[in-house]
This record gives structure tokens, C-alpha cells and sequence, in this order.
């Protein structure tokens, strides 16, 4: 028999008296009051505790390794050294914004179109515009900025081309330098400065790129005859009011004269500028003369004659002849009401914008070969035309 602690008989007996299912009834309530007690103790500390630390601050986060003291630049086109910025400090003063009085509306008012124009020849006070931004003017004047304000006289406009020089006279003007459009890529950035919307926007800087060369837009011209003009197109938003603006490449030179832009429901980003390569000859003329000459073929009433019209008159597909000029150029060379235009230069017409074009490139007093079809004659026949001066 094992031998008894001293004692020993009583704790059980003790037990068996409070406790009268045993020794396994109290371990169960022994573990169950310590399982409440130790509730009770953990929620007291979090109603104690949570405060201070919900209310203590953070450490700070750790940056992710290998990118601590490392500087986060901007993109090159946003910081204060990119060619943008310098563009605009320095081409940014020769872009002027031009004021046209062009009559009064039905209350009484003065009707003002807003554009914008760049200097070209500080010397003389030169500024290159748009023509539909000062035809019909009886007051012009110039904003170098909100205080600086001249009035400006037309030197000459050219509504086939839409460009036009105004003269000022005016202390320390600044001036633009032309650059050279031919060499110009698809994809180049470019920058485009002008007045959208007026003298309040003066000098905004837009940025984008060549969306494409030799493009051939037709536009109304001021008289209501439409013209074609040839253009650089751009994403770089040109807006009302930046016509006659700056287009600049990133060395800082003008590359084209804001023109026009498309406006229409799902087009977005198609402006428009006249090459500087075009305008240069242009506004010489314009200094020079007061006008511009332009080639003078010498017909009129010309008609299209499209594939289905050719198989159904059994005539063929060009352009053809309603009147010619008499002792004009295509009189003089032989050409007759009736002729049917097939190629100009080698190069087959099927539009008068065709025609148009190509004689475009020449210049008064060229020679320029004209391949036509008479109806009564199944063989081509060409012809030489010294191309004469559009009368004014």
C-alpha cells in the first residue's frame, strides 16, 4: 500500500466535500476560471493600451533597396533646361499679336478679328501674318504684349497663299529666325506659338510633332473662292487666334505660319501651317512688288470628267476645256474649247486641283507641257505653254 502524505486524507476530504464530483470535476473548473480570468485581463489591457497606440506616429516606411538617396528627375521636355523653354524665352517675343477692325456689327460696334503674326525683319518693322486674319481691315494693329501696343500699315497680302506683311515702327523689336522646311521629318517635335483666343492667351506654347508633309488642304478664301494650299500638318494644338503664329523646330527657327485647323466631330489634333520654304518667296514678293505674281495657264470652265462620264461619251478620263482666254497663253499655243486635259508635265490630271497644282510649281514666264485629247482625234497630242501672269 503506497504510503500517505501527511495530511493528505484531509485535502481529499476536503475536496469530496465541496467538490462532490472529485478531483476530474475540479480540474474542469479550475481550467474554465482560468480561461474567463485571462478574458477579462486581456481586455483591460487593450481598452488601456489601444489609445496610446493607435494615436503614437509611424515610423517612416523604408524606401525599397537601391533606390535610396536617389534623385526623381522629370521627363527631359518638363524641366527648366529643356529646348521647349528656351524656345519659348527666346522665339516667344517675335510672335506679336495682331488686331484687324474689320467694320461694325448690326449694334453699332466695332467686329475685331484676333491672329497672331511673327517678326521677321526687325529693321524695317516686317511682320508675317495670315491673309483671312487682316482682309477687310480698315485699322490694324500690333501687341508685343498687354502694354506694348503699335499700329501697323499692310504692305501687301496674297489671298492664294493666305499670307500677308504688315510694317510697325517701334524701338528694339525683336525678331524670328526663318529656318528651312525641307528638312523637316515626319515624327520631328515642334512647337507651336501664337495668341489662341486673343490677346488674353498672348504667347502660348503648345508642343507636338510633324503628323505629315505636303499635305493639300481647301480652304474659303476672303472673296468666297476657294484655295488650295499646301501645308505641314501637326498634332500641336493651334487654335482661333494663333492663325499667323509660329511653328518652331526644337533649334529654335521658324518652320512654318500657323494657318488653319480642322474642326469637325471626331477630329481632334489636325492643324496646319504653310511652309517657311513656301512663304519666303512669298512675302519677298510682297516687299518687292506689293503683290505676288501667280501662273496664268488661260482657260476657264473647266469640267471633270470622271471614268463613268468617259465610258459614257466615249471621251477620255481628264479635264475638260469650256473656255479659253483669247490671245492668252493656252490661245497662243493652240489649245481649243472642247479639248479634253489629260496630263500636265507628264503627270495624269483627272481634277482641276490637279492642274492647279502643278502649275502652281512653275512661275510666270515658264514653259510647262500640256497633254490633251481632242474629241475627233484618238491620239494624244502635247503642247507647250508659256505660262502668262494672273491678272490682279
Amino acid at each position: 500500500m503506497a504510503a500517505v502524505a501527511p495530511g493528505g486524507n484531509k485535502g481529499v476530504a476536503f475536496l469530496k466535500r465541496f467538490f462532490p464530483g472529485g478531483l476530474r470535476r475540479y480540474r474542469i473548473l479550475l481550467l474554465v476560471s482560468l480561461v474567463f480570468l485571462s478574458s477579462v485581463l486581456g481586455a483591460g489591457a487593450a481598452l488601456y493600451f489601444a489609445p496610446r497606440l493607435m494615436f503614437r506616429p509611424l515610423p517612416p516606411a523604408s524606401p525599397p533597396q537601391g533606390l535610396i538617396n536617389q534623385p526623381v528627375g522629370l521627363p527631359a521636355q518638363y524641366t527648366a533646361d529643356s529646348p521647349v523653354v528656351t524656345i519659348a524665352r527666346q522665339v516667344g517675343p517675335s510672335v506679336v499679336g495682331v488686331q484687324a477692325m474689320t467694320g461694325t456689327n448690326y449694334t453699332g460696334d466695332g467686329v475685331v478679328k484676333q491672329g497672331s503674326g511673327v517678326i521677321f525683319d526687325t529693321t524695317n518693322g516686317y511682320i508675317v501674318t495670315n491673309n483671312h486674319v487682316i482682309a477687310g481691315a480698315g485699322r490694324i494693329t500690333v501687341s508685343l504684349d498687354r502694354e506694348q501696343t503699335y499700329p501697323a500699315t499692310l504692305v501687301g497680302a496674297d489671298e492664294r497663299s493666305d499670307l500677308a506683311v504688315l510694317k510697325v515702327q517701334g524701338p528694339n523689336l525683336p525678331q524670328a529666325r526663318l529656318g528651312d522646311s525641307s528638312t523637316l521629318q515626319v515624327g520631328e517635335t515642334v512647337v507651336a506659338i501664337g495668341n489662341p483666343l486673343g490677346r488674353e492667351f498672348a504667347r502660348s506654347v503648345t508642343v507636338g510633332v510633324i503628323s505629315a508633309l505636303n499635305r493639300e488642304v481647301t480652304v474659303p478664301g476672303s472673296r468666297g473662292v476657294e484655295i488650295t494650299l499646301r501645308v505641314l500638318q501637326t498634332d500641336a494644338p493651334i487654335n482661333p487666334g494663333n492663325s499667323g503664329g509660329a511653328l518652331v523646330n526644337l533649334r529654335g527657327e521658324i518652320i512654318g505660319i500657323n494657318s488653319v485647323k480642322i474642326a469637325a466631330s471626331g477630329v481632334e489634333g489636325m492643324g496646319f501651317a504653310i511652309p517657311i520654304n513656301d512663304v519666303r518667296p512669298i512675302i519677298d514678293q510682297i516687299i518687292t512688288r506689293g503683290y505676288v505674281t501667280h501662273p496664268f495657264l488661260g482657260v476657264y470652265n473647266l469640267q471633270e470628267i470622271t471614268p463613268e462620264m468617259a465610258q459614257w461619251y466615249n471621251i477620255p478620263v481628264g479635264v475638260y476645256v469650256g473656255g479659253v482666254f483669247k490671245d492668252g497663253p493656252a490661245a497662243k499655243a493652240g489649245l481649243q474649247v472642247g479639248d479634253v486635259i489629260t496630263a500636265v508635265e507628264n503627270q495624269k490630271v483627272a481634277t482641276y486641283d490637279d492642274i492647279q497644282r502643278l502649275i502652281n510649281k512653275k512661275s510666270p514666264g515658264d514653259q510647262v507641257t500640256v497633254t490633251i485629247r481632242r474629241l475627233k482625234s484618238p491620239n494624244p497630242v502635247n503642247y507647250t505653254i508659256t505660262l502668262g501672269e494672273l491678272p490682279k
